[in-house]
């Protein structure tokens, strides 16, 4: 009985033994399909023969070769993907990352993506070999990086008129340091510039509106439209109501049709945004402003998005600087990371634009000379000195070694002090006698340089702490009697730059017109169908 009892007991091991078969999938592979467990890891090695033979294979993804070969070699081509179970967290995440991009303001797609996309599906019947998944994922890491963190590459940036300093990243320190906090794949301002995650933040929010169809066009009567004004009454004023409170100038929406004080508030809080004249009036222009589809706006954040990833992330962190943004016509002096000054100004006109560049400030000169640039003189002083022989005389200019220049003075075209950042465009910040030209919306009148309404204030800011300069004597040297020049004791880095829509401290959004078409065409380059993928 015993000896039965063990043989039924074999008898019955044996038979589950064969009944349970390990399950396996398909790998796809170059060459052959090999079956491996589910479970199981096969150690992954990598070399620059497999690179290579890898790259013949998806060739579509060639442009990141030599990344992916420099990323290897700097970790002795071991693997980055895999721990002993399967594909590591960090490999998830960014996986997941890739899927969002939209989230970046990103439309590109992956070459090769449904592949990958097979990697992560757990019920695929076909997966690509661990080996083509290993290098599969390098690759999809560069395209992420070379998207978010770089954008569009230096030689694009100065086809496009776009001077300023271009960031350097390293593709591989930077995935050292996201593999060890991938905390940083969310929000890192080592990175990307810190204007980038308030326009992310910004970008969501429209991105909800349109959604929840809250964008209702304002309705208006085209022909006979008055300016609204306080206390008014009509349909168009409880329209204009509901706008402002879903874009957050008002806290709440009344339903009141009547161009009540709470109403008078959201509409200064509106044209402050947009860099508008502040007053209570709103004008047919104002009503087609707000009227923007709703989509437009959403484009117009992600392609300054795209311009925060061109911008140094050490910028916003620099201890001093001076930053002009062309389409909101302001000047900005940050100093310990606050704004110690902000001053209107106007730029060039389409004929004559400011450019977008970068420089380094090395002195202020109060009471300039104007050396009248030689387009100006062939182009108009020449006409105007035929028909009237006093015009010199009379405008305070004179001859000099063959050139024109203004003498000092009140009526100076540079106003009564220059500040001078060296540079090819001979483009500086300059005052002007013009104040009124402050009064307009849209302020493109100059040749190309920058004039800036609180230059004073501006040359006291810089000035504060140097003993050498008290205001007394800045006052002095801007009496307009003769030039000085106050050579910086530090220089201050001044950008001149080119966003259409910026977000505040406080998280407010504000939009500028795009006054030299410049978004139009970022716009083509980005999102055309005929653009190459990064």
């Amino acid at each position: 009985m015993r000896n039965f009892t063990f043989l039924a007991a074999v008898i019955t091991i044996i038979f589950f033994a064969f009944s349970f078969k390990p399950i396996h999938y398909k790998i796809k592979n170059a060459s052959e399909n090999v079956l491996v467990s589910k479970n199981s890891v096969l150690s992954v090695t990598v070399d620059s023969v497999s690179v290579n033979q890898f790259f013949k294979k998806y060739s579509k993804l060639k442009k990141y070769k030599k990344d992916v070969l420099d990323i290897y070699k700097k970790r002795d081509f071991k693997s980055i993907w895999y721990d002993q179970k399967n594909i590591t967290e960090f490999g998830n995440l960014l996986y997941q990352k890739v899927n969002f991009l939209k989230d970046q303001g990103i439309e590109n797609t992956m070459p090769y993506k449904d592949d990958i996309d097979e990697a992560f599906n757990e019920s695929a019947d076909e997966k690509p070999s661990q080996l083509e998944t290993e290098l599969l994922l390098t690759n999809m890491y560069v395209f992420y990086a070379s998207n978010v963190y770089s954008g569009v590459d230096p030689a694009t940036l100065k086809k496009i008129g776009w001077f300023l300093p271009a960031k350097t990243i390293s593709y591989a320190r930077i995935l050292d340091s996201l593999i060890v906090d991938s905390n940083r794949l969310n929000e890192d301002d080592n990175l990307l510039f810190s204007q980038y995650y308030k326009l992310q933040a910004a970008l969501k929010k429209y991105r909800k509106i349109e959604t929840d169809n809250l964008w209702n066009k304002i309705t208006i009567d085209e022909a006979n439209y008055k300016d609204l004004k306080p206390f008014d009454i009509s349909n168009t004023i409880k329209e204009i109501r509901q706008r402002l409170f879903v874009v957050g100038d008002i806290s709440q929406d009344s339903k009141s049709d009547v161009y009540d004080e709470e109403l008078m508030a959201g509409v200064l809080n509106y044209k402050k945004r947009y860099g508008l004249k502040l007053n209570y009036t709103l004008t047919k222009e104002h009503i087609d402003q707000l009227n923007e589809p709703i989509a437009n706006r959403i484009k117009t954040i992600m392609i300054n998005m795209e311009r925060c990833r061109w911008i140094p992330a050490k910028l916003a962190k620099a201890d001093e600087y001076v930053m002009v943004n062309i389409p909101s016509f302001r000047l900005f002096y940050v100093k310990n990371g606050k704004y110690d000054l902000v001053s209107d100004i106007f730029v060039g006109t389409r004929m004559t634009e400011t450019v977008i560049f970068s420089g380094d400030m090395d002195r202020i000169v109060f009471s300039p000379y104007w050396n009248v640039p030689a387009s100006i003189i062939k182009n108009e002083l020449r006409s105007q000195i035929a028909r009237d022989k006093n015009y010199l005389a009379e405008n305070n200019m004179e001859w000099n070694g063959g050139r024109v220049r203004q003498k000092p003075g009140p009526k100076n075209s540079l106003g009564l002090v220059k500040f001078m950042f060296p540079n090819p465009n001979d483009i500086y910040l300059h005052d002007t006698p013009a104040k009124s030209l402050f009064e307009f919306e849209k302020r493109t009148f100059s040749h190309g340089c920058i004039n800036v309404k609180e230059a004073k204030k501006l040359a006291i800011e810089i000035l504060k702490d140097d003993p050498d300069w008290p205001v007394d004597k800045i006052d002095k040297a801007m009496s307009g009697e003769k030039e000085t020049t106050c050579m910086l004791k530090k220089k201050i880095p001044i950008y001149i730059g080119y966003f259409t829509a910026w977000v505040n401290d406080e998280g407010e959004i504000s939009f500028f017109p795009d006054v030299y078409g410049r978004d139009e065409s970022l716009d083509k380059l980005l999102y055309s169908d005929s653009v190459t993928m990064k």
